[in-house]
């Protein structure tokens, strides 16, 4: 997991010698802390850790999964630039970031690349101003907004500034909509993101699935939700709803490891994900 759409439920008190930063509740448990967590970083605290054990009691393979998730994000960030001439992105959950971050990997195929990043912890903050440093010739920003306020996002003059939104744009949403409740409709969430952007736009989604393993996933989500916490694992068909009338790139809604792999994948359903990628018309 990544990003925050989290219920705040106080789960009781930090550990010895843990200090929150400034507006960060270190006794409520983080979406992006814990999959900083699971992918062996130190930006997380008690709670976190708490929450992201339970979880991989759950799901052993939690860690390989993070994993799996962040070469998506590597490859489409690859792929997006190289094969579909994309050089403006806005990737929204972001998360504490991890090398190498997407406008790494972007700008390192065109130094003049733009990308915006989108979180709502103050944690994530702080390190993407120290972190996400751009190329002279691109550009890397920063806005502090919550997925659930498409409106706030697409009206950030920081947004307006940096990205042209007359030309095509890749969207990011990689393992953040598994955090809306389907009350919420994520659904009409996504939808205002798609129509916000132009032709030749391109919208990547990762998302959690109980399809492949419901015993597993639904101990986790238990776990998850026992903590305050809002996760959905949704079906391939739920995940397909999200791009709308967009055509699906090949090789279309996949398991995440399968998302046009470098290499061979013994099992790719070994990481409970859907991911894909497409256009819009």
């Amino acid at each position: 997991m990544r990003e925050e759409a989290f219920v705040e439920k106080d789960s009781g008190s930090p550990a010895p010698n843990e200090v929150a930063p400034p507006g960060v509740n270190i006794n409520v448990p983080h979406s992006a802390r814990i999959y900083d967590y699971w992918l062996g970083g130190k930006d997380n605290f008690a709670v976190d850790r708490a929450v992201g054990e339970a979880m991989m009691q759950a799901i052993p393979g939690m860690r390989y999964m993070a994993g799996e998730n962040r070469k998506f994000v590597h490859r489409v960030a690859r792929d997006l630039v190289s094969k579909e001439g994309i050089t403006q992105f806005l990737d929204i959950g972001t998360g504490i970031p991890t090398r190498p971050n997407l406008h790494e990997i972007a700008q390192g195929l065109d130094r003049t690349a733009r990308v915006v990043y989108v979180d709502n912890d103050p944690i994530v903050l702080v390190h993407a101003r120290a972190l996400m440093i751009s190329t002279p010739e691109g550009r890397s920003e920063y806005i502090s907004a919550d997925v659930r306020d498409p409106r706030s996002i697409l009206g950030d003059r920081v947004l307006r500034d940096t990205l042209d939104l007359s030309r095509p744009v890749g969207l990011t949403l990689i393992a953040i909509l598994m955090l809306l409740a389907d009350a919420d409709d994520p659904w009409a969430t996504v939808a205002e993101l798609r129509d916000a952007l132009p032709s030749g736009s391109l919208l990547a989604i990762t998302h959690p699935t109980a399809d492949f393993n419901p015993d597993e996933v639904s101990a986790a989500v238990a776990a998850a939700t026992g903590a305050g916490m809002t996760l959905v694992a949704r079906t391939h068909d739920a995940v397909a709803r999200f791009f709308g009338d967009w055509e699906m790139l090949e090789p279309g809604l996949v398991p995440v490891s399968n998302w046009r792999p470098d290499e061979e994948v013994a099992d790719p359903k070994a990481a409970y994900y859907w991911a894909g990628v497409a256009r819009k018309p």
